[in-house]
């Protein structure tokens, strides 16, 4: 793999952290150890072709749902700033 796609990858797993962080109401390392433990920034780096063609609102929500599927507990309601978060 290229050094440019690893770095767009980087950038682009860094700021999906920090939005889902924004959206939940967490540090961004708790978003990132989250993300982590219940697979998804796996999910983000295994799908990164389509994933970064989406909208930030809707990859908060994909990758909430990865989450939840491997155990994490973080509800849709859970968001907080979901109005903002949609004009992303």
């Amino acid at each position: 793999m290229d050094r440019n796609k690893v770095r767009d990858m980087a950038e682009y797993t860094i700021a999906l952290t920090n939005e889902f962080a924004k959206a939940h109401g967490l540090t961004d390392e708790q978003a990132f150890r989250y993300m982590d433990r219940f697979e998804g920034l796996d999910f983000i780096l295994d799908n990164y072709e389509a994933v970064h063609t989406q909208s930030f609102f809707d990859m908060v929500e994909a990758v909430g749902t990865v989450c939840r599927r491997n155990g994490g507990e973080l509800q849709p309601n859970d968001i907080k700033n979901y109005e903002q978060l949609r004009k992303i």
